[in-house]
């Protein structure tokens, strides 16, 4: 459905994504590099997915765990990265 411009009520759940992304992840860092946005992102994305309890799904992840490797717990913004995702940035 077309969704008239400026108008954040018109779509909850894209709005509520933003918030999560907002006050988990981007309030509490600055990034010096792109590279760097694109690693703690994709980490933070990956969290989101298939760690972080969702309330709508009855406190569960939209994807199991078992659809991609688990990613250790976080309790704040910065997100520890496995070594292994870390070599997965590559900037081309």
């Amino acid at each position: 459905l077309y969704i008239t411009p400026a108008s954040p009520w018109e779509n909850g759940y894209n709005e509520s994504f933003n918030g999560s992304l907002r006050d988990e992840l981007l309030n509490g860092e600055i990034f010096y590099s792109l590279a760097e946005a694109k690693v703690l992102i994709e980490a933070w994305r990956r969290h989101y997915n298939t760690i972080r309890p969702h309330s709508s799904l009855g406190y569960r992840p939209p994807a199991p765990e078992t659809a991609s490797p688990p990613l250790p717990p976080s309790g704040s913004a910065s997100l520890h990265l496995q070594a292994a995702m870390a070599t997965e940035a590559i900037m081309h």
